[in-house]
This record gives structure tokens, C-alpha cells and sequence, in this order.
């Protein structure tokens, strides 16, 4: 399941929460009283984390097991959970996170991937039955990735850029012998968008600016192997492969060609007609079919929430869901025989948990309880959408989390929230690091600056080149809005972010230095000179249209310095913190280590907190407590008790 993050994404959003809590609470819990005398307990750290983060719905053959990964041992491995019971088997014990792909489709093997200590370098790996495990795709330098299994599950297909960093070639795998056969040189910078289930045909994208990408069909039948551009358009559009019909006589592909917003069309592939298949007032974010075909899942970013469907391709209307506790539905899986349905059900106070149901009945099971058992949910803060009006009249919009601790007669302090990017979107849902922060008093206000995805193209684009300006003022604007509102404490305003969001909280100190009190810098990118000249070499195949979004170095590299925060740090004058990963291939340590040093030669308060076993979001639990214990004691000594003499 994907959809339009920008360029997908240089710095890429937080995907993985950075959450933890104060080191000075020593007590599991600590009640204090509102306004309105209504008890709300904060939670210390260790409470937190006691919170467990899962992914994955694959079922086995049988459909007696769902194959996930879970993080409650503290680093993200394996696991088989039972059907029937919830209980659950440990399949993987590595130092790195393994990540689950699917069963084999006729017996109990995994498919699963890893990297090392977070360099972003994943394998494929299989674990055979008796539990032994070999890498598919060795080599140090490697990159591989799963792109599917064939109807018949004799074979399945992964991507690799074994032959050229640069190029992501397809090779297909034997099941049984791991023989592995290559299918297409990749010399042409196209990316595999879908495999047909007869393993015919092979649906390749290419982005040619950062509006504009073309969508192929290579027949694998042709000796010749050329493929087929299935896109032909002369106003720039979208067009992105998404998945095959699982008869492989029809591809379904999204364009925002034909609107404001993407929407998926089907394209024959005997006689070469298109057609609209689904389309909605926002972004159709994903289309794919159980086995056979009877049930059709898509999902819809609605105003930063993900609505899903399924709908019964037999009748053509939406199944009906048995009653379920609040929340949106993510990776719904069918079972082989599709008697059985696995999703997940997240909501501002509640991280994912697993359900499964037998289609047709009347109740759900839940097959996991992933919030800690001493955390009372009640104590936890739904958000509300936001918009405001910025300094040229956009509206911008945001989700804006409010302490229950927080009245006109209680001001709190506040954070304005940057996500990742460029052209990431802060969206609904659980995350345990913005919900630690807030239950300990902190009002967050996640703006979607423009550029942000989610809100149609005109405005996914509004940011090209200009970035750090027109977006900082965004931000700038979504702290005066927070200043507007009689709960917050209009004096006490902070900004942190990740990634893309770290390089804006840097610039919104050095730009506009009176602004924010303070600032943390997720590991954000500080000088755009030396990260557009050092990207990864598996990017190649976006660099043009990354070029697009943020400039060619080779004739923008005045604005890159301009722009870049790390070049005019002595301006930065307000307590900074910054967290980065030792490991990290897209936002380099030294970005982040260079930036310390300056700040530090300005005599402000600098606090550093590297990792050396992690990469661009981390992934070990106590990694992500460090840091969270990092950032409320920060917020603590330099926001909410202010630093020095303020203007």
C-alpha cells in the first residue's frame, strides 16, 4: 500500500514513533487536577513503552495463524499468533528489526526483511519451516526488496541492485530451489509498480518531473522486452501503477490526470482501453483484491484519516462490518479460502491492534491488546482538524491535539509539529510519542504546510523551490494561530519535527529567530548542498524529479546554501536539541554534528542525542525511550520554565 509522498520522500516522515517520557517522574503515575477537578494521570516512560507496535496480516496456508511483527520485546521481530486463541510464537531474534512479507502461499515458510543497524539496505530473507534462515539476496552493497508471488505460488519475484547501485533490476525466484532467473535489466530507470498474477506481465513506472511520471506494460512473452508506454498525456499527470486483477486481464493505476486528486483507472490489456474504476473528493490512496478476486479493498486519505472499504466484486457493494470499537482500518488481509478476514483498528487512543473475523458473522475477535494495561485510555486525547489562514490567505490545515489539563485559567505550553518530507502529511492515529507529550501538558499542533500530500496537486506543489520560505512561513502562521487560542500559553511556543520536519525546526530558529522559544531537530537535514549531492545511490530513478522539488546542485546551489540552516546558524539564539542516528543514509551525522558545534560556538544551550545502532527513525524500544525521555526534559528545563531573558 503506498501513495504520493513526494518523490517518495528524501527525508521521509517519522514512520516509526520516537516516544518516551520524563526521566524526573520516577512514579508509575501522577494525578493532576483540571479546571473542572477532573483526574488525568501522566505516565511515566517506562508505563509508555509498556504500549506494543505491531504491523503485518498475512495469513498462513491454513488459515489457522497470522504472520506479524511486534516490538514487545524491544526490537521488532517475528511472530506467529494464533486464530483461535491470540497466542503467539517468536519466529525471528535478531539485533535488527525484521519486518514480516507474507507466508508462502502452500505451506508455513516466511518471507520477512532486514537491514542493519538502520542503513536502510534491506534483504529478502526466507524462514523454513524448522526454523532455519537464509538470505535470498546477499551482499554487502545490496538492496532487495519482495514484489510478489505467482497465482500458483510455484514462484515469486523480488527487485535488487546487485548488478547497479543505481537500478533496481527483477529477477524472478524458483519456490522450492531459490533458483533465481532474471527477468529485466533495468537500464532504463523505470521501477516495478506490479507483477500480473501469471506472471506475465509486468506493470514499470518512471517519474519524469516531480508532477509528471509514465506508467508501462512489459510482456515478458516478447523476445523483445521493451515496454510499453500505456500513459501517453501532454499535460503533466500522475500515473502510477497499483496492482493487477487477479484473472491478469486488467491493470488498475492511479493519475491525478483527470482532477485535483488521484483517482484509479483499469486498463485492458488485450484491447488497450482505459476506464475510471474508483474516485472520491480526496486522494484514492490504495486498490488491491483478495485471491480470487471476490473482495476489493481500497482506502481513501480523507482530510489525513484513511477511510477503507471492502466491497463484495459479486454484488458490488461494500460488505457490512460487524460493530467494532472506534478507530480506522488499516492492512486488511483475506485468508486463502476468504472465510476469514485480518485487520488492524488505530485511533488517536489506541495504537493498532489485531482483529480477525469470519466474514458474515456478527462479532470480531480481537486478537491483541497493544496499550499498556496501566495506561487508562480515557487519560489519552483525540484530535480535532484544524485550519487557519497563513500569510498570503491559503488555508492550511492541521491536526491540533489538546491537553486535557489545558483552560483559560490553566494556559499550557505548545509545540508546533513539522512532519517529514518533502511532502509528507501529518495524519490521525495513534502515536505514543505525541501522546506522552501531550499528557504531560504539552499542546501539539501537527500543520500540514503547503506542499503537503493529501490535499490535491495545486497544493502538493505549492512549495517547489521554495522551500524554507513559503512553508516556514506556514509554520510561523500555525504557531499564531495556537497563540489565538485562550488555553495556550501564547509565550511558551516550541516547534520540533522529523526528518524534512528537523530541517524546517532548524530553519525556523536560524530564519526566524524570534519566533519559537525552542526547537528539536529529528535528524533533519542542515545542509542541502551536501545531502542533494550525497543522496543514496538507489534513489537515481527519482533524482530528476527530486531535482524538480528542491533544485539541481549543479545550478542551485546558491539557494541550497541560502536556505540551508546549517550556513547561518550564528542567527540561532533559542535552546536547541538535536537527535540523530549514527547509521542514518539519508540525513548524514555529520548534518547533525556540524550543526551542534555551530550552535554551540553562539553560547545557546545545545543538547545532543546521537544513537550509534540506529538509521532514519529508530526502531529499538529503548532507543525510542531515551529519546522521548530526552525531549520532555528538554521541554521541561527550556520551554516550560523558559530560557533566559525573553522578547
Amino acid at each position: 500500500m503506498k501513495k504520493t509522498l513526494k518523490l517518495a520522500c528524501i527525508t521521509c516522515a517519522v514512520s516509526i514513533a520516537l516516544t518516551g517520557c520524563s526521566q524526573s517522574n520516577n512514579s508509575a503515575s501522577t494525578p493532576v487536577v483540571t479546571e473542572q477537578t477532573q483526574q488525568v494521570k501522566t505516565y511515566n516512560a517506562k508505563t509508555f513503552f509498556d504500549t506494543t507496535s505491531i504491523m503485518g496480516s498475512s495469513f498462513s496456508p491454513s488459515g489457522d495463524k497470522i504472520l506479524v511483527s511486534s516490538d514487545e520485546s524491544g526490537i521488532y521481530s517475528l511472530y506467529e499468533v494464533g486464530v483461535k486463541t491470540g497466542s503467539k510464537k517468536r519466529l525471528t531474534n535478531f539485533e535488527d528489526s525484521t519486518y514480516p512479507v507474507r507466508y508462502f502461499p502452500n505451506d508455513e515458510r516466511v518471507l520477512f526483511t532486514k537491514d542493519s543497524g538502520g542503513n536502510e539496505r534491506f534483504h529478502v530473507y526466507v524462514r523454513e519451516a524448522d526454523g532455519t534462515i537464509e538470505d535470498l539476496t546477499p551482499g554487502d552493497e545490496t538492496r532487495a526488496s519482495f514484489a510478489g508471488f505467482t497465482q500458483d505460488g510455484s514462484q515469486f519475484f523480488i527487485t535488487s541492485n546487485q548488478r547497479d547501485a543505481k537500478f533496481m533490476d527483477l529477477y524472478r525466484v524458483d519456490s522450492q530451489t531459490y533458483q533465481v532467473t532474471p527477468v529485466y535489466q533495468n537500464t532504463l530507470g523505470l521501477d516495478v509498480g506490479a507483477i500480473s498474477p501469471d506472471g506475465r506481465y509486468i506493470a514499470l513506472s518512471k517519474n519524469n518531473t516531480n508532477k509528471d511520471s509514465d506508467t508501462f506494460i512489459l510482456d515478458t512473452y516478447k523476445k523483445t522486452l521493451k515496454p510499453q508506454l500505456i500513459s501517453k498525456h501532454d499535460i503533466p499527470a500522475q500515473y502510477t501503477p497499483d496492482t493487477f486483477s487477479v484473472d491478469s486481464k486488467y491493470l488498475y493505476y492511479s493519475t491525478d490526470a483527470k482532477g485535483e486528486f488521484s483517482q484509479v483507472w483499469r486498463y485492458e490489456l488485450a484491447t488497450g482501453e482505459h476506464s475510471a474504476a474508483l474516485k472520491d473528493d480526496w486522494d484514492v490512496s490504495f486498490i488491491y483484491f483478495s485471491k480470487s478476486g471476490r473482495y476489493q479493498v481500497s482506502g481513501v486519505n480523507a482530510d489525513a484519516s484513511t477511510k477503507v472499504t471492502v466491497k463484495d466484486t459479486n454484488t458490488g457493494k461494500e460488505i457490512a462490518m460487524p460493530e467494532l470499537p472506534a478507530g480506522n482500518l488499516r492492512s486488511v488481509n483475506f485468508s486463502s479460502d476468504e472465510k476469514s478476514m485480518a485487520f488492524y483498528l488505530n485511533s488517536d487512543t489506541s495504537p493498532s491492534n489485531l482483529f480477525v473475523w469470519q466474514v458474515g458473522s456478527t462479532e470480531a475477535k480481537q486478537l491483541t491488546n497493544t496499550l499498556s494495561k496501566e495506561i487508562d485510555q480515557n487519560d489519552l486525547v483525540e484530535s480535532t482538524i484544524v485550519r487557519f489562514k497563513s500569510f498570503d490567505g491559503l488555508e492550511i490545515p492541521g491536526v491540533l491535539y489538546k491537553p486535557k489539563q489545558a483552560n483559560s485559567r490553566n494556559k499550557v505550553p505548545a509545540l508546533v509539529w513539522v512532519h517529514g518530507g518533502p511532502g509528507g502529511q501529518s495524519r490521525t492515529g495513534y502515536s505514543a510519542m505525541q501522546q506522552h507529550l501531550v499528557n504531560h501538558g504539552y499542546a501539539i499542533f501537527a500543520v500540514n504546510n503547503r506542499g503537503s500530500s493529501g490535499y490535491g496537486k495545486t497544493f502538493f506543489h505549492l512549495d517547489d523551490k521554495k522551500h524554507g520560505t513559503d512553508d516556514l512561513q506556514d509554520i510561523v502562521y500555525g504557531k499564531k494561530h495556537l497563540q489565538s487560542l485562550d488555553w495556550v500559553d501564547a509565550d511558551k511556543i516550541g516547534i520540533m519535527g522529523g526528518s524534512y520536519g528537523g530541517f524546517m525546526t532548524a530553519a525556523a530558529l536560524a530564519f526566524e529567530p524570534e519566533e519559537f522559544k525552542v526547537g528539536i531537530n529529528i535528524f533533519g537535514v542542515t545542509n542541502w548542498v551536501r545531502t542533494l549531492n550525497s543522496i543514496p545511490p538507489w534513489w537515481e530513478s527519482f533524482k530528476k524529479a527530486l531535482y524538480d522539488e528542491m533544485g539541481d546542485p549543479a545550478t542551485d546551489g546558491e539557494r541550497h546554501r541560502a536556505i540551508s540552516p546549517l550556513f547561518h546558524a550564528d542567527n540561532i539564539t533559542k535552546p536547541l536539541m538535536v537527535i540523530q542516528g549514527a547509521n542514518d543514509p539519508r540525513v548524514l551525522q555529520v548534518e547533525s554534528d556540524e550543526l551542534v558545534a555551530a550552535v554551540k560556538a553562539n553560547g545557546i544551550p545545545v543538547e545532543y542525542v546521537l544513537f550509534d545502532d540506529e538509521g532514519h527513525g529508530f526502531t529499538k524500544k529503548e532507543n525510542r525511550i531515551s529519546a522521548s525521555n530526552a525531549y520532555l526534559k528538554f521541554l521541561d528545563t527550556y520551554l516550560k520554565e523558559l530560557f533566559g531573558p525573553q522578547n
